[in-house]
């Protein structure tokens, strides 16, 4: 669910950027909250990028996983390994869709 390439040219990514992505992915949805009240670090694109990516994706699987009690343990094993991947893939520098959420994103003009 990744597309590579898809990073807006000029876009500089530091390691510090990759590292606040992977973070932003893996511990979502308290990280992405961090990163979102941090200056300087809402201010960097890939940063906030994947932070509201993360913080969107992380606050349906809580929801999701109180609602559905039991069935919900396994949704959050299955979404929190996706979140690993996806985090994994902003390590690397890649920009990760989600293709509703992503999408659902830009069109409130979150990202």
């Amino acid at each position: 669910m990744q597309q590579p390439g898809m990073v807006p040219p000029a876009m500089d990514i530091t390691d510090d950027d990759k590292l606040w992505s992977l973070l932003s992915w893996i511990f979502a949805p308290l990280v992405p909250v961090i990163v979102l009240l941090l200056e300087d670090k809402k201010n960097r694109p890939f940063i906030k990028y994947n932070a509201i990516n993360g913080l969107i994706v992380g606050g349906i699987v809580a929801v999701l996983s109180a609602v559905t009690a039991g069935f919900g343990c396994l949704v959050l094993w299955i979404v929190w390994i996706y979140q690993i991947y996806a985090g994994i893939q902003a390590y690397k520098g890649a920009t990760v869709v989600v293709p509703v959420i992503t999408d659902f994103a830009k069109k409130q003009n979150w990202l």
